[in-house]
């Protein structure tokens, strides 16, 4: 694997040390559509540029730490067996990533983004949510070896399993009663605080995460403890949004694993988010 797969990085990685990084999650083989319209009822709207890539927060999240690293990442996952199914690994591995996947005898699943001139989106998924499980039959030995770990997909006794990493962290979207199944301590819960689907109320896991974050796109986020965090400035023209929250989740975790402080970890991820929002599509 050369080293053309890993985009150059963001100055403030530069200090780094080496790290042992994974991902368990989800992904999806998404279509990127930039139009001239988003859809309403009764209109026909053009595509002016077209994109196709693996995707979902399991993928995005990974890509992002192997090129904060520039070097491979481990990431576990479960695909359908079919060609889209073959054509997500082959891409994800060019794009850095070592994939280990538990083949599944349903359609991996796909969607369609759209984005608008002004940044807005509009997002379709179509099929089921492939997760993987502790039931698979990959190397999960090597999750006890990682310096850091997110989690968007699994099922609780995987969850449990992901404890072993020396920095765990999840989305809300591996979902609550996973979450509270599993009875993990994680050393930070990362989701969007505009989206209700992430939204997880004080007490409603046990333990508590150490720290929870929330983000609000261009408006930065909340971090408990530390408080209100401002976004990083854009490195150049907003494009789309797409991919920014699972890029910041990247940073974030990344700089954990790192032992850096929790307000340097959040600032590398804000920068993360930023440089996403510059591209077509989650990595450019």
């Amino acid at each position: 694997m050369g080293s053309s797969c890993f985009e150059r990085p963001l100055s403030s990685a530069s200090a780094l040390p080496p790290l042992r990084l994974a991902v368990v999650g989800h992904v999806e083989w998404v279509e990127f559509l930039a139009v001239d319209q988003l859809p309403r009822p009764g209109a026909i709207g053009h595509a002016l540029k077209t994109l196709q890539e693996p995707a979902g927060g399991g993928a995005v999240v990974a890509v992002q730490m192997a090129r904060l690293q520039q070097q491979p990442v481990q990431f576990f996952t479960a695909l359908g067996r079919d060609s889209v199914g073959e054509a997500c690994v082959k891409r994800l591995e060019d794009l850095g990533l070592e994939v280990h996947v538990a083949w599944r005898e349903v359609p991996t699943r796909r969607g369609v983004s759209m984005v608008d001139g002004e940044g807005d989106r509009a997002i379709t998924v179509i099929g089921e949510r492939l997760t993987p499980s502790l039931d698979d039959d990959l190397p999960w030995n090597a999750l006890g070896e990682c310096d850091g770990l997110f989690v968007t997909a699994a099922d609780a006794p995987l969850l449990k399993a992901c404890r072993s990493a020396a920095v765990l962290a999840a989305t809300p979207r591996v979902r609550l009663p996973v979450l509270q199944q599993a009875g993990v301590p994680l050393d930070a819960l990362i989701g969007s605080g505009l989206d209700p689907g992430e939204r997880v109320e004080s007490g409603q896991l046990n333990p508590a995460p150490h720290t929870v974050i929330r983000t609000e796109g261009a408006a930065g986020g909340v971090s408990y403890p530390g408080g209100r965090y401002d976004p990083s400035p854009l490195p150049g023209p907003l494009v789309e949004s797409y991919g920014c929250g699972d890029s910041f989740a990247a940073g974030v975790v990344t700089g954990l694993a790192a032992r850096w402080p929790l307000a340097k970890a959040i600032a590398l991820g804000a920068q993360c988010g930023a440089a996403c929002a510059t591209r077509f599509g989650p990595y450019g």
